[in-house]
């Protein structure tokens, strides 16, 4: 038995509300005991086609010798002579796991080698996972990152908390050597957006006319705003909340160093005034939560007072903050959440791949917003290829064909935004872009089906499966 048919097997033999609950628990028991099985995700694998006596004197001493003199005198080189010019840093402090909060440094592992096997699979690169005891110190984790910037091409933070994330992305955009993005932050901002318009295509309505809450104020929702703004949203018609209410001018817990942006938000949004999250949640035509993992976190009657064809938007993870059937059932139209089991998955593994390819094969010092902005478009764009509608606003992990398409468009808008270092077209990057990620496909599938990799037994997948379904009878 596969994943997939257990979970289809559980929400046939279960009600309803009954399988909201147990595919979660289903899902947390198999990954568990699958990360046991197979030790991690993630093993590494010589690039190279020769091993003999005489290859080995090339690889390593002596033959080697005269790439360290070369890099030494230009290091430009090690972009194209190492693994360098094709390989990310994956750093996190792991203060902000998933919906799990501060895990312990080495408890945010097992994301990271998961955004590590997204990177290889869909981008077609190479990743490193890297978690850091650094004790919240955001200065301790910008000299960290300083100083392993030499071994990668780009450093992609993950699971900060705030603001010490803001406070090391802003550090580390003046001092690093190399790009460095917050894919909670830029990532999850620009499919969110992507989400969002199309969503608003299928409901027939404008970005700049459409009133939005956005429930939570963390780095994902609080960068999304600033994309939907660059992208046409009207601030004004924009209500942000947080655990201490909404956004406004009279909030003063957002001084010091790594607020600027929030600051930012009490100024220019909220317009009404608005202090109560019912009163912004009527006549809303979006609600976009980023919170902490539900069920139950918002609640039905909020989607009740909204506008018709409302759309809904529960990103937390592991579990949205609102069911989509919950949310539907009050009148939602469109729901989108950060799962993949449910239709409408809001994942920033939709953007980061396709991101750093474009990054990489310009050498663009930056990630920009309006690069952000651009691969929110080429998303949406991608999705419109095929057919949109309330079930489907964006492409799947599956739609391989999406990744070369969103760097080409971000290596565009890196050239554009004058950030860039290289110059290929729009088509090279596209066609190198296809190159590298098929055969990072093709590598994994002759390792995982040789000897290497032990096939997880899908007898072990039905007994997980029948003793969550148990419990439920």
């Amino acid at each position: 038995m596969t994943p997939n048919e257990a979970l289809q097997e559980i929400r046939t033999r279960l009600s309803e509300e009954q399988a909201e609950k147990a595919t979660t628990e289903f899902l947390y028991e198999l990954a568990l005991d699958a990360h046991e099985y197979h030790g991690g995700k993630l093993m590494t694998v010589p690039l190279i086609d020769e091993v003999d006596d005489g290859w080995l004197e090339v690889w390593y001493t002596p033959g080697v010798s005269s790439v360290s003199r070369a890099i030494r005198d230009d290091n430009k080189k090690s972009f194209s002579h190492t693994s360098r010019g094709r390989t990310v840093a994956v750093v996190s402090d792991s203060t902000r796991v998933l919906g799990d909060g501060d895990c312990t440094p080495p408890g945010g592992m097992g994301v990271m080698e998961g955004k590590a096997m997204l990177m290889k699979l869909l981008g077609g690169f190479d990743a490193i996972p890297i978690c850091l005891d650094v004790d919240r110190d955001a200065d301790r984790l910008v000299d960290t990152v300083n100083a392993i910037a030499p071994s990668f091409g780009a450093i992609n933070l993950e699971d900060i908390s705030q603001p010490q994330c803001y406070i090391a992305l802003k550090k580390l955009r003046d001092s690093c050597s190399i790009p460095v993005w917050h894919d909670d932050a830029q990532g999850t901002g620009c499919v969110v957006l992507a989400g969002l318009l199309n969503s608003l295509k299928v409901v027939n309505k404008r970005i700049s006319d459409v009133s939005i809450v956005f429930f939570g104020a963390g780095a994902a929702n609080s960068t999304t705003a600033r994309l939907a703004i660059a992208a046409g949203a009207d601030p004004g018609r924009i209500t942000m909340f947080d655990e201490h209410g909404s956004l406004g001018p009279e909030r003063t817990d957002f001084e010091g160093e790594g607020w600027d942006w929030h600051r930012e938000l009490c100024r220019i949004t909220n317009a009404r005034g608005l202090s109560d999250i019912r009163e912004a949640a009527k006549d809303a035509d979006v609600f976009i939560a980023a919170s902490k993992s539900g069920p139950d976190v918002v609640h039905p009657m909020w989607i009740k007072k909204m506008a018709d064809d409302a759309i809904v938007f529960a990103c937390a993870n592991p579990v949205p903050e609102i069911f989509p059937s919950d949310a539907l059932n009050a009148g939602a139209v469109i729901v989108a959440t950060g799962r993949g089991d449910y239709p409408n998955q809001v994942n920033n593994s939709l953007g980061f791949p396709g991101i750093l390819k474009g990054v990489l094969l310009t050498g663009a010092t930056a990630i920009t917003d309006r690069m952000a902005v651009a691969a929110a478009r080429a998303i949406a764009d991608y999705a419109v290829q095929g057919i949109i509608g309330a079930g489907r606003i964006l492409p799947s992990m599956t739609d391989t064909g999406l990744f070369p398409h969103v760097a080409a468009k971000v290596a565009m808008a890196a050239q554009s935004e004058g950030v860039a270092t290289l110059y290929p077209s729009e088509d090279e990057v596209y066609a190198a872009a296809l190159e590298d990620m098929e055969n990072s496909r093709k590598a994994w599938a002759a390792v995982a089906a040789s000897d290497a990799v032990k096939s997880y037994p899908g007898q072990r997948v039905k007994d997980l499966m029948e003793k969550t379904v148990s419990r439920y009878q």
